[in-house]
């Protein structure tokens, strides 16, 4: 479905200025590419033991803030929109906050298995706290706040889960808060998105910091119940900028209606409960890492997946974060899929164990 959405939302990018030389098919064909790439990238991640995820946590760790740190390097990162989030890889581009995210998964469920006897208290907590810090400020600095937001609410889901006692847990909400907060409003463009997010459709905003949302809602309020029909959205028609990327859902929600709507937030919602079942089976199994690796990849999906239909919808200010699975986006697809390839691979050791075989993968050492 997001192949064909990708598609349809993009096949008029061609005739405009910016994707002059592009023809109708350049996103879809690379969006291909990308999800092939994903495709093998998920079965690596599927074919190692997740033991061998639990040992390379740290390892993982030193290449993600390796990456973000070469993002904010002049020279290196690519700039777009004010922003360094990229760094080019020939005729593409990767984005070191997509893979951060499935990193802080795995090192923060690696980190919280090691440190069961102390987690509960300053001694094991500081540590992990220390670590999300320094990939945050990384993010902050390019700027990504979305991204920012999504790792911390990964880190902490996994820290409550594994154990954190609610006071600690309650601490570091508050101070997630009011660390968001602080972020907008010494951020003269974020305090721009929020006033355009509270009225987007006054005199000030609509042409200007409102553009996005309320061309969004103007192609979710067109479609209604049925939607005008597959590859028939007018907004997509360089009226909403990022149909194909951050407003993807629009263009569902204009050309599939409510229905398609309710089909994606479905899809998403059995997702995120077959994860957590997943996660909760393998806890039960004395796998605490498999358990926490697998409920958090689906509490990233279901975060980011609320984020980015919040946006949407006008319940959210503006935020740059993908929809998984469904938007244009290389490292995006690559990530999810590789994240995904985890989950089915926790699935696996846990059928095994019931039936009592040895789980088959790459590597005896780690079997």
């Amino acid at each position: 479905m997001g192949l064909i959405m990708v598609f349809s939302s993009s096949i008029a990018l061609g005739d405009g200025p910016k994707y002059v030389n592009a023809g109708r098919y350049y996103f879809f064909s690379r969006q291909l590419i990308f999800i092939l790439i994903g495709l093998f990238a998920m079965a690596f991640t599927f074919l190692m033991p997740m033991k061998f995820w639990d040992s390379k946590a740290f390892w993982g760790y030193c290449i993600c803030f390796l990456l973000l740190a070469l993002v904010l390097v002049p020279g290196i990162g690519r700039e777009v929109n004010y922003a360094y989030r990229w760094i080019p890889i020939g005729p593409f581009n990767f984005q070191p906050s997509e893979f951060a995210k499935l990193t802080m998964i795995v090192f923060t469920s690696a980190y919280t298995v090691r440190k069961q006897k102390s987690i509960h208290g300053l001694k094991g907590f500081l540590p992990i706290i220390i670590y999300l810090g320094i990939i945050c400020f990384l993010l902050i600095n390019e700027p990504d706040l979305g991204a920012t937001m999504v790792v911390v609410a990964i880190v902490m889901s996994i820290l409550l889960l594994g154990g954190l006692g609610f006071a600690l847990f309650s601490l570091l909400f508050l101070s997630a808060v009011l660390l968001v907060i602080a972020a907008i409003l010494t951020a003269p463009w974020r305090m721009q998105r929020f006033f355009a997010y509270l009225d987007p459709f006054s005199q000030e905003h609509a042409q200007n910091t409102g553009y996005q949302l309320t061309h969004s809602l103007i192609a979710v309020g067109r479609g209604g119940f049925f939607g005008e029909g597959l590859g028939l959205s007018i907004e997509k028609l360089h009226y909403l900028p990022e149909a194909h990327t951050d407003f993807i859902m629009a263009v569902v929600g204009e050309e599939l209606g409510f229905v398609g709507i309710f089909f994606v937030i479905l899809l998403f919602v059995l997702l995120v409960r077959k994860g957590l079942n997943v996660g909760r089976q393998a806890i039960a199994m004395d796998r605490l890492f498999n358990g926490l690796v697998a409920q958090g990849v689906v509490v990233w999906f279901g975060v980011q997946a609320i984020v980015n239909l919040g946006v949407c919808f006008g319940v959210f200010p503006t935020k740059g974060l993908t929809l998984p699975f469904i938007s244009y986006g290389g490292s995006s697809i690559v990530i999810s899929l590789m994240a995904f390839g985890l989950l089915l691979r926790v699935d696996y050791e846990n059928r095994c164990l019931m039936r009592g075989q040895k789980p088959l993968g790459i590597g005896a050492s780690y079997a």
